[in-house]
């Protein structure tokens, strides 16, 4: 196995769809089939916050969400629990600030795809040079999905990363909507995270489409 490339992770970035067996009011795994067939491009299992499931529930629920993801061939990812992405051989791991290095994580996961929460110049250049794939940055708009979120950047933080010559693969997150994610991807990000946009949408799979060809199209239309 080799490290991605950067054009295939900014690929791979496009719809990012985000979530956990807490982040919806509908049967989760029905949620992901639908976004899964709607046209998201990437995953990440995010079991947190109040009633997410613990220890043996979780891995439970992780393996079928992954099941999902190998059918309809997109890659899974696993926020923050290295020892789980390794157990279920995930398709890579995504970190914040306070969980352990990114270099650390690096050796334990080999070429799996990593990525890292950064909010700062310094954070972006450690990340990448830690061997992070990706980053993510945020949250761009407020939101009420993540308890422990920063102080609100808008797009300004986006510009700032390439204004300042930085290729690092990069995604956009936080109350990103089909209404406002244009900004987002016009500031240089290659894509745009979802939790509740998706989650919480009524017709999930429309709702994952529409974002699919917005993104496209904006994607298309670049220089």
């Amino acid at each position: 196995m080799t490290r991605i490339s950067k054009q295939k992770m900014k690929d791979l970035l496009s719809v990012y769809f985000i979530m956990g067996s807490n982040n919806t009011d509908e049967d989760a795994l029905t949620v992901i089939e639908a976004a899964l067939t709607g046209g998201i491009t990437l995953f990440q299992f995010r079991e947190k916050g109040e009633y997410a499931l613990k220890n043996g529930d979780k891995a439970t629920f992780a393996k079928q969400v992954q099941a999902l993801c190998k059918e309809y061939q997109i890659p899974f990812i696993i926020n923050d629990d290295v020892d789980l992405a390794l157990k279920l051989d995930a398709d890579g791991v995504h970190i914040g600030q306070d969980d352990e290095s990114a270099s650390a994580v690096r050796a334990k996961i080999g070429d799996k795809i990593l990525g890292v929460s950064a909010h700062t110049l310094e954070e972006v250049r450690q990340a990448e040079k830690d061997g992070a794939d990706y980053i993510g940055v945020g949250p761009v708009y407020p939101t009420k999905t993540k308890q422990d979120a920063k102080a609100v950047q808008g797009v300004t933080f986006i510009q700032k990363v390439r204004n300042h010559g930085i290729e690092i693969p990069m995604v956009g997150i936080g109350g990103i909507t089909l209404e406002n994610c244009v900004p987002v991807l016009a500031a240089g990000a290659d894509g745009i995270s979802l939790i509740s946009a998706i989650s919480m949408s009524k017709e999930p799979k429309q709702t994952a489409s529409k974002f699919f060809m917005k993104v496209q199209d904006i994607k298309t239309a670049r220089p």
